[in-house]
């Protein structure tokens, strides 16, 4: 069913009308069911006011004001409770690093989108407050990544209604976004190789809506470009039933992943037909929609489907998760606009098979048409400028691959097995892949490295439909184990298992199946399962290969993952090894693929991968 204007509509005036017996006197909090952040409740408080303002403002200036009755009265009484100092739930000051610096940016853009309706209707002393209480941004420090950007909105909004704020921090935040620009329409959030979807809901995001409010045509124009080959990419990302892949942080703001995609069809800026926005905007909001989000109360928890715990971060409240609000960006789109009029287009996803090199991020990502399944291959993003050396790596950013269809282990119950190649010293302790090295990214071939004390491994991709070949070079004393994860296949059941000398799997009963084939270098294969350590179910299973006995000094290692939910079994692929450091597999097809491993000392040399 296709996902028409006033189904969105609706489903925003869902969320809206769940969210009010949470509210507090006077409307200036929504203090939403679950486990406080450590910000500590009246913060979470004043984040259900602001998160949800920013749904309403989007509801509210699309229909210009025509909304249900009590919704504008309702914000516009908690920005009078909240910036009233005398107020029992009176909003906190905005101080340096705090969360509130968040809050403020999501409460400045509902303000400027719903002016008409809302802050030009507040009384003048009411007006002076809420001007008063923004105006605690001027001045004060936040961390060094896209909440520059917070800081930049609200103190443009300042400037449009004469407010206090200092036109050198809008200047120095909008050319801090500069330094973390990485090419071809895509942004590190902040120093490092922290690519995830930051990069579309907020690295492109803001300053798009700064331009938007500020009226600058020239950026407007930079960021419009940028956006453009974004979104070039990014269309890719979505599964045919509107699953997005699952990396990175903050993943239970869940359909905010199509914001970027709303916006390119706001300012202009997007390469997809109006026809395919919708599409894929709209299967992306049914995905979770069908599949328990929001719940059965109309709330949004800290969740993928179901509530999922591991999946929050330390800054994470109860209502974090309406950031997802941005998905409804595409209100803003008046009803006559083409992306709600014309006929919906196929997704990428369900037109062919596909690959893509994205040399950016480090990233692969290669797609099935048959059963509508998205993989990304990592070699590049691990949020190197975040990470603790003697710290564990994050797992949505440093596994080697990850999909639309499955989710990391996380949490204290994660085997820690899968996509990871992971050298075992005799004592048990594996090796960690952290400070990825990112080598090269070329047409369906990627490679990385990472060091972790004496164990240095050497990792080359080539995508091949469903498959992805992986051929490791490693290094490492001798007696050492090899392990190389395949995806984790959950379900709310147990999967079906099948273990052997070289071929393991795991089938959930609609025919979803993760497999590993061992090609050279393993002796076996098998099976780790879990419980209560993934988002996208309870049961998990990661199928793997192994070698009990590394021979030490440098030796190859290939493996066959794979993950379809049409085929019964992975292709197999043959492997020739020529002098000790050259891969030449033949692929299932008949091509031929030669890659040459080599010795890599650094990043600043490339591994080579040719047909033949």
């Amino acid at each position: 069913m296709s996902m028409t204007r006033e189904r969105w509509e609706a489903m925003a005036d869902h969320l809206l009308a769940a969210v009010q017996p949470y509210a507090t006197e006077g409307f200036a909090q929504y203090r939403l069911p679950g486990k406080a952040s450590r910000s500590g409740p009246v913060s979470d408080g004043l984040e259900g006011y602001a998160r949800t303002f920013l749904l309403a403002a989007f509801r509210i200036a699309g229909a210009r004001g025509d909304v249900p009755a009590g919704l504008i009265e309702r914000y516009a009484s908690g920005l009078s409770a909240g910036t009233d100092p005398a107020h029992p739930y009176a909003w906190p000051a905005l101080t340096d690093m705090s969360q509130q610096l968040v809050e403020a940016a999501s409460i400045a853009l509902a303000l400027h989108e719903t002016r008409p309706w809302l802050f030009d209707r507040l009384s003048e002393v009411e007006r002076e407050r809420v001007v008063r209480w923004l105006a605690g941004f001027v001045g004060k420090r936040t961390p060094d990544n896209n909440w520059v950007m917070f800081r930049v909105v609200v103190e443009q909004f300042l400037a449009e209604v004469g407010g206090p704020h200092e036109p050198s921090e809008i200047a120095g935040g909008l050319e801090r976004v500069e330094e973390w620009y990485a090419g071809d329409g895509w942004y590190s959030d902040g120093k490092g190789k922290n690519f995830d979807y930051y990069c579309g809901w907020a690295l492109h995001l803001y300053p798009s809506l700064w331009a938007r409010m500020s009226g600058d045509t020239a950026r407007q124009e930079l960021y419009a470009g940028r956006l453009r080959r974004f979104l070039e990419q990014y269309q890719h990302f979505f599964a045919a039933d509107g699953g997005p892949v699952h990396q990175g942080r903050s993943l239970t703001y869940r359909f905010a992943t199509v914001a970027p995609l709303w916006l390119g069809a706001l300012t202009g800026a997007s390469p997809l037909p109006p026809g395919r926005t919708r599409r894929i905007a709209g299967r992306v909001l049914s995905h979770f929609a069908e599949r328990g989000a929001p719940d059965e109360r109309g709330l949004l928890n800290l969740g993928w489907y179901d509530a999922f715990p591991p999946i929050a971060q330390s800054y994470s409240g109860p209502a974090s998760p309406y950031w997802a609000s941005k998905a409804f960006l595409g209100l803003l789109l008046p009803p006559g606009h083409p992306v709600w009029t014309a006929q919906e287009e196929p997704a990428p996803v369900e037109l062919a098979d596909q690959s893509l090199t994205m040399p950016a991020p480090g990233w692969l990502l290669h797609t099935t048409s048959a059963d509508g399944v998205v993989r990304l291959v990592n070699h590049g993003s691990d949020r190197d400028r975040v990470q603790s050396p003697d710290g564990d790596p994050d797992p949505y950013y440093t596994k080697l691959s990850y999909t639309t269809h499955t989710g990391p282990e996380v949490g204290e119950r994660a085997p820690g097995v899968d996509n990871h190649l992971a050298v075992i010293a005799p004592g048990g302790t594996a090796s960690l892949r952290r400070f990825i090295e990112p080598l090269a990214a070329a047409d369906r071939f990627a490679a990385s490295a990472y060091q972790d004390g004496p164990v240095r491994v050497v990792t080359a991709s080539v995508v091949d439909g469903a498959a992805e070949i992986r051929i490791h070079r490693v290094t490492a004393p001798a007696g050492h184990q090899v392990r190389d994860g395949g995806h984790a296949l959950a379900a709310t059941t147990a999967p079906d298992l099948r273990e052997g000398d070289s071929l393991a799997l795991a089938r959930r009963p609609d025919g979803l199946t993760s497999a590993v084939r061992a090609l050279h270098g393993y002796s076996g294969t098998g099976v780790v399962t879990a419980v209560d350590a993934n988002a996208f179910g309870r049961h998990s299973a990661v199928p793997y290969a192994f070698a009990t006995a590394h021979p030490g000094g440098t030796a190859l290692y290939v493996s066959l993952v794979w993950l379809s939910g049409t085929a019964v079994e992975p292709p197999g692929v043959s492997v020739r090894i020529e002098d000790g450091e050259t891969v030449v597999l033949t692929l299932d097809g008949g091509e031929t693929v030669t890659v040459r491993m080599g010795d890599v000392p650094s990043a600043t040399r490339s591994l080579l991968a040719g047909g033949a």
